[in-house]
């Protein structure tokens, strides 16, 4: 890896701090999106991912009830083994689903990874809009267009430059205003697995929605059986069973909700598979049968997302980054220097015989001290103490005393005393 040299100016005592200073991290802790990591990396969520939390509740909860007041009565109605089959199929399945969301929630969705400095400007123009190029006409220095083409199955598609990630989108990709990144194949962002859905992990995300909906039913239809067994052992209605059975009344209320909504969701998005879209060209765009370029024929769009490979992320976030710290401290010297507040500003505590980095803000304090000392020494000012508080703002310590002199600032101080015994 380049390391910048270090300052001549800097002693060697300095110079030993500075490269022992240098810290490697991994690339999941200097992250620029808003995703959570666990694991040490190995888990990637959303930045809702508290909401999986509510998920899992949402479909663990009637199982319990389901299991403590529901299934004693069919174990003993059913013969034993049929009747135990019945709740270990349920539970089976309801840990099965929950694999599915984490399979959802917990992988990278297909994020590209971001560019350090933005493309190079193509020498083809063949690719750029024809607007775009004339509008650049006579400029100096040309911009980067804003979309480019990109031929896909023979129909010309427009793909957009993303000023966040300096990179040109891929086709199908979108920038998710959530997650802070560009994913591939972006279909939506979900708020109940707390995650994006993307080209790797789209394939989980329908298994789970599916899998829940039969669950939902399967729950649906044991408790109707449970009423039905309790209809004919005490020759009742409806309305007695479910008084008898209470918990059977609310699951199957809570079922049937909760089915049209994920059935619902499953239809559609089998809808989409068939068509191959996703769920934001189908709200963005509005394809039919002849607009849409990646529309394959059906059996085509079915294998595609059930048995095609899922690509390998493009993101190893337990790859170990070096940062140069060096750097940094050229950059805080160069500071102090131009008094320029757009760059970097790092400063050093001593304490103890040794710097310790702090707070960006304390170095812009120490620095707005010595500006002001200078401009009244400029303006040939005198400052008056009047109060208390003005008096301690000219009282420099003595880790301030030793900064200034680490960069060559002494002579400053010593006109600060010039300036406070009115010389």
């Amino acid at each position: 890896m380049y390391e910048t040299p270090l300052p001549a100016q800097l002693s060697d005592s300095n110079r030993r701090i500075i490269d022992t200073s240098a810290t490697t991290l991994r690339v999941y802790q200097v992250w620029k999106g808003s995703n959570r990591f666990c694991l040490g990396g190995r888990l990637v969520f959303g930045p809702d991912v508290r909401s999986i939390f509510l998920t899992i509740s949402l479909i663990v909860m009637p199982v319990i009830l389901f299991c403590a007041f529901v299934s004693q009565r069919l174990i003993h109605e059913f013969d034993h083994h049929l009747g135990n089959l019945i709740v270990a199929i349920l539970i089976i399945f309801t840990v099965y689903d929950l694999i599915l969301l984490l399979l959802t929630s917990g992988r990278d969705p297909g994020i590209i990874p971001r560019n350090l400095h933005p493309p190079e400007l193509e020498e083809d123009g063949s690719t750029m809009s024809t607007d775009w190029l004339g509008s650049q006409s006579g400029v100096g220095v040309p911009s980067l267009p804003p979309t480019k083409d990109v031929v896909v199955n023979g129909v010309i598609v427009k793909v957009k430059y993303c000023q966040t990630c300096m990179l040109y989108r891929p086709p199908r990709c979108s920038h998710c205003s959530i997650c802070n990144n560009c994913v591939e194949r972006f279909d939506h962002h979900c708020p109940w697995v707390g995650q994006c859905i993307g080209k790797r992990n789209y394939r989980f995300f329908f298994m789970f929605v599916s899998s829940t909906t039969i669950l939902c039913l399967y729950v649906f239809a044991l408790c109707w059986v449970n009423i039905k067994k309790i209809m004919d052992e005490y020759h009742c209605n409806v309305w007695r069973a479910l008084l008898k059975s209470p918990v059977s009344g609310i699951l199957i209320l809570y079922t049937f909700v909760t089915a049209w909504f994920v059935g619902g969701l499953t239809v559609f998005h089998l809808y989409l598979i068939f068509t191959n879209q996703t769920t934001y060209e189908n709200f963005r765009y509005r394809y039919d049968s002849k607009m849409n370029p990646y529309n394959r024929g059906c059996v085509r769009n079915i294998f595609e997302i059930f048995f095609s490979k899922i690509p390998k992320s493009k993101n190893n976030f337990r790859a170990k980054v070096k940062l140069d710290s060096s750097a940094l401290f050229a950059a805080s010297i160069s500071l102090a220097r131009t008094m320029s507040p757009e760059m970097p500003k790092t400063s050093f505590d001593i304490e103890m015989g040794k710097r310790q980095a702090v707070a960006a803000e304390d170095f812009e304090e120490i620095q707005s001290q010595i500006d002001s000392v200078g401009g009244l020494e400029r303006c040939g000012t005198q400052p008056r103490h009047t109060n208390q508080g003005d008096k301690a703002n000219w009282e420099m310590s003595p880790d301030i005393r030793m900064l200034a002199a680490e960069f060559g600032m002494e002579p400053s101080f010593n006109d600060r005393q010039k300036v406070r015994r009115g010389h």
